[in-house]
């Protein structure tokens, strides 16, 4: 198994695309933290399911957009499981509004737990990697983080302020053994895609976007997660992976 050993943190890890990376993870063999923000139920469900795997996990509350919730969390990953050795930046909120419509309030919720929690969370955690020199962190971004979108601008300046998180962790981290890449999705069935799922007239809008013709399933997307958190990508770090469908290229 390529995760062995290892010891995992995955933000949002209860549901959607968190909840498929979570168990992929424990699929290959790694110990997960399924941290949650207000659903405790969830991320029970898949504390079970890796369990049931034979492997190790627990739930734990945080919302990481607060710097005591994310730092507790790491902590408790090292304090439970011995290590910190992955971290996957998933969590996530989508409130749109037209850029005239939108509050200062939404435009800081949603920016704080797109961007200031994944810094929470890198921070919390690269005391331990800088003495053990290892680690591994994964971002997300998407597709709006890259060429933008409407009716969601505070969502893609955060995504767009991932990748040059990304990029700038990598080269502070990288003297330690620690990568850090980026994965960029487009547009996947989760909760926070519902609208899009069942409008008709945006789904033949996205369809005519996405060359590959269909909306990513949450288990499409966990197989990059799992390559950037394995020793397989060792030799690559501040980069970003589009796994999109081909929706970023048209």
């Amino acid at each position: 198994m390529k995760l062995e050993g290892k010891n995992a943190v995955v933000t949002g890890g209860g549901r959607g695309v968190g909840r498929a990376i979570s168990l992929a993870l424990a699929a290959e063999g790694a110990n997960v933290v399924v941290n949650y923000a207000g659903r405790l139920q969830p991320a029970e469900e898949v504390v079970k399911l890796i369990e049931g795997m034979g492997r190790k996990a627990i739930a734990v509350q945080a919302d990481v957009a607060k710097w005591e919730d994310a730092q507790r969390m790491i902590d408790t990953c090292v304090q439970t499981f011995g290590s910190v050795d992955i971290l996957i930046n998933n969590a996530g909120i989508s409130k749109p509004a037209m850029l005239h419509k939108l509050t200062d309030e939404v435009w800081d919720e949603v920016v704080d737990i797109q961007m200031k929690g994944p810094w929470h969370c890198i921070k919390a955690a690269s005391k331990y990697w800088m003495e053990k020199k290892y680690g591994r962190i994964v971002n997300v971004t998407s597709v709006a983080g890259l060429v933008g979108t409407t009716g969601q601008i505070h969502y893609a300046a955060a995504k767009g302020g991932i990748v040059t998180l990304t990029k700038s962790a990598a080269r502070e981290l990288a003297r330690f053994n620690v990568t850090c890449n980026c994965i960029s999705l487009g547009i996947v069935t989760t909760e926070m895609t519902t609208t899009l799922q069942q409008d008709e007239k945006m789904k033949e809008i996205y369809m005519r976007r996405i060359l590959l013709g269909r909306y990513a399933e949450p288990e499409d997307v966990a197989p990059a997660f799992v390559f950037f958190s394995s020793d397989d990508s060792r030799y690559i770090t501040g980069q970003i992976l589009p796994v999109d469908g081909g929706y970023g290229m048209t």
